[in-house]
């Protein structure tokens, strides 16, 4: 196919294409490029990741450790007119604080650093034993139809109709908070995005010649699901999987907020949030900061996962 500048110019003058400014080209190669690559998310994604591995180098302060005469002191480049006059602000102290303190005079960067490395180890292990377990679940249930269909996908119907928060609450209440209920919970969360769609993929992969030629040819049921099925639905699952981090990882957050979250004190985005709201007329930056940090790890997360969709599969690829 010839490019732009390989035509003539009367083939040119006939499709209308006109010669623009180099600064212009320029810009709409670069707009052509972001629109064909999620440069930004994954630069975000880049990001989160190398604070939270990197976190006890990073951090400037003791997550854990106050200091009451620190408690909220604005961020440097804040401006003074954005500033509360009840504070009491410290130019000494605020000046060794790049996000601030919070209410207890912790430092806003470093818990944020460590808020990072919690929201990756729970989706991390969230999502992998959750893309394990539904796309076991939907390929059997798609595969073997009969009373395992029925089974399964009865217990994906129940599992939707729970209100997860309301459960996430109550188990809280019945095994006390901990890091490995959220764990428990998060896997529970997890799987079911993937079953659906990965048994609707099953059933049409399995009636495909190939498969069939696979059972004449006399291949075990294991074979033909690892060897057959498996390879026709992974890349919607490393779809689902990606667009799931995200939801995994608002809730991971929406309980740390309503408490059912990470033990305190340890540092998370969802508990930095709730600590924080009570001071949102006086010293908001303890709030805003981490729910402008999960706004971003989340838009990223879904772009990224758009991005996938529309590589993987032939009927939504886009060239241009």
């Amino acid at each position: 196919m010839q490019t732009d500048v390989e035509l003539s110019q009367i083939e040119r003058d006939l499709r209308g294409i006109r010669d623009l400014p180099p600064v212009v080209r320029e810009l709409r190669s670069a707009w052509l490029f972001l629109r064909r690559w999620p440069v930004v998310p994954m630069a975000v994604l880049a990001l989160l990741i190398f604070c939270g591995v990197f976190a006890p180098a990073l951090a400037t302060h003791d997550p854990y450790a106050g200091n009451i005469r620190s408690r909220q002191q604005p961020p440097p480049w804040l401006p003074d007119r954005f500033v509360s006059e009840v504070l009491l602000v410290n130019e000494e102290v605020r000046a060794q604080h790049i996000l601030g303190t919070d209410h207890t005079g912790r430092d806003v960067f470093s818990r944020m650093l460590y808020g990072a490395r919690i929201s990756l180890v729970v989706a991390a292990i969230a999502l992998f034993s959750g893309f394990i377990t539904g796309t076991t679940l939907g390929i059997l249930s798609g595969y073997s139809g009969g009373w395992v269909d029925e089974v399964i996908t009865r217990i994906v119907d129940i599992w939707q109709a729970l209100p997860f928060l309301m459960v996430a609450l109550v188990c809280v209440l019945l095994f006390g908070q901990s890091t490995v209920l959220l764990l428990c919970l998060m896997v529970a969360l997890a799987w079911n995005p993937f079953v659906r769609v990965i048994r609707s993929q099953t059933l049409v992969i399995k009636n495909e010649p190939y498969v069939d030629l696979a059972r004449v040819a006399g291949c075990s049921q294991v074979r033909i699901l690892i060897r057959h099925i498996l390879p026709g639905v992974i890349n919607t699952a490393v779809v689902i999987a990606t667009l799931s981090v995200g939801s995994l990882i608002l809730a991971e957050a929406a309980l740390s907020f309503l408490g059912a979250g990470v033990p305190s004190p340890t540092p998370t985005w969802g508990s930095m949030v709730a600590e924080g709201r009570g001071y949102l007329e006086v010293a908001p930056w303890p709030t805003i900061i981490p729910g402008l940090a999960i706004f971003l790890v989340v838009m990223s997360l879904n772009f990224t996962g758009d991005w996938l969709r529309d590589r993987l599969d032939p009927r939504l690829r886009q060239l241009s």
